[in-house]
């Protein structure tokens, strides 16, 4: 009976769909799960949900029990096998807010700020430290846990586990498993089931900026046809009225450009790169339908209709779950049963990807069975697609540093390296807007030298 612990519970719907997905598998029926959260009110309603799936689709077999409070964390980890990582240091309100009101003060806007940008920068920097405590429990109680890191920004954080831990991470992000569908789909063409089923891809990279290297169909490359159409539409959107441009235009943009289409949405691209979010040219904003201050937006939406939502889920007697595209469950299934699995996981580069640094963490194919997860080797990636991801692995790498070091010049220089930082602002305003973020972080922040 394997134990899965679940850091972050308080996120209702995406540990339904993580923990519901394993009372789908045979394998994980009977597991132990122990949700964990520091957000009491949050955390027994997640159990209440997760009660009634259990009971609706698992006939109960599974044993629920909740560990609320720093105090309870090692008794919640104590003896896992899988350790499912879903935590938001600092939540909404200061954090997010933090990252998107300071930086707009020096002129820096953003849409999502969790992977990279100096939002990105942040998140990991609050986030690194809390990380690192939930290792030194594993490492005393549960040292053979497999720790499945969902929370953004994955590279940083899946990296610092690496470095700095004994823990076994891996990185696991939702965007592969959507990514043709989401291309094809924003070209107005087929994305049925069944047709979805034919295709062949191969994708690799990094988290957010992997690159779909290989799309066919029976055979059939379907790039050529794929790039024109996007071509002629992109063409279209530019000069349109904004209801009816794509949410999508950068990305296809990219494929223009650079050749492969990227995994993650364009709202988040637009700040991975120094081409888009402009002050000197306002104007891109609207052309490219760039949605500025997406993330919150998303967060206010969020906390508004989680009531109601809460109350829909909670008054429905019938509540069930299907298998959903999350990769945690068939990772957990692998390795407890040894049927082979494979995802497109977060790991340490170590020459997977021979034109990436060795110490990056790459998204890439991976096979999973009872040995655990082993990425697979990807070769050279096309050379302006390592040089796109080495702009945003630069300031991951040194944001790691900065965590594991606690050298304040680290933050610094990886502001300086940020692709979209480094085109809007001056060396002094960057260092100014770093000191003044590490202020208004406070006790969420360690002491930096």
């Amino acid at each position: 009976m394997p134990k899965i612990t679940f850091m972050g519970a308080g996120s209702t719907v995406f540990a339904r769909n993580v923990l519901g997905d394993c009372m789908c598998r045979e394998s994980l029926k009977d597991a132990h799960i122990a949700l964990y959260d520091i957000d009491k009110e949050r955390l027994l309603e997640s159990e209440y949900i997760l009660n009634v799936i259990n009971k609706n689709i698992n006939n109960g077999r599974a044993k629920i029990m909740t560990y609320c409070g720093v105090r309870n964390r090692r008794a919640a980890l104590k003896d896992a096998d899988f350790v499912v990582n879903a935590i938001q240091v600092g939540g909404y309100d200061p954090a997010t807010i933090i990252d998107f009101e300071i930086p707009k003060k020096f002129g820096l806007r953003q849409t999502i700020a969790d992977t990279l940008g100096i939002g990105g920068i942040f998140r990991a920097l609050r986030t690194i430290p809390v990380m690192l405590d939930f290792a030194r429990d594993m490492e005393a109680v549960a040292p053979n846990a497999w720790l499945l890191n969902y929370t953004n920004p994955m590279a940083m954080l899946t990296g610092a586990m690496l470095k700095g831990t004994n823990v076994k991470t891996v990185g696991l992000c939702h965007s592969v498993q959507v990514c043709a569908e989401s291309l094809l789909g924003s070209l107005g063409l087929d994305v049925s089931p069944e047709r979805l089923a034919k295709l062949q891809c191969k994708i690799a990279g990094i988290n957010h900026m992997a690159w779909l290297l290989e799309i066919t169909e029976n055979g059939k490359d379907l790039y050529p046809e794929l790039k024109k159409l996007s071509e002629k539409k992109v063409k279209e959107w530019r000069k349109a009225k904004k209801e009816e441009k794509s949410g999508n235009m950068i990305r296809l943009e990219m494929m223009k450009q650079f050749g492969y289409y990227v995994t993650e949405s364009s709202e988040h691209n637009a700040e991975y790169a120094p081409f888009w979010i402009k002050s000197n040219y306002p104007e891109l904003i609207d052309e490219w339908n760039i949605p500025l201050d997406e993330y919150p937006r998303r967060c206010i939406k969020q906390i508004d209709g989680w009531k109601k939502q809460y109350e829909e889920l909670r008054n429905d007697p019938k509540l069930t779950h299907t298998l959903s595209r999350e990769y945690g469950s068939g990772i957990m299934d692998a390795i407890t049963t040894g049927n082979p699995y494979q995802i497109g996981g977060n790991v340490m580069n170590n020459g997977l990807i021979t034109n990436l640094p060795a110490d990056a963490v790459v998204e890439v194919p991976c096979l999973v069975d009872k040995n655990g997860i082993q990425g697979t080797f990807v070769g050279a990636l096309p050379t302006q697609c390592a040089a796109m991801n080495m702009t945003n692995i630069n300031p991951q790498l040194l944001t790691i540093e900065a965590a594991l070091t606690l050298k304040k010049e680290r933050i610094y220089q990886a502001a300086m390296l940020d692709p979209h930082t480094a085109a809007e602002l001056s060396i002094d305003d960057i260092v100014k807007l770093c000191n003044e973020l590490i202020k208004a972080h406070g006790d969420m922040l360690p002491k930096y030298k």
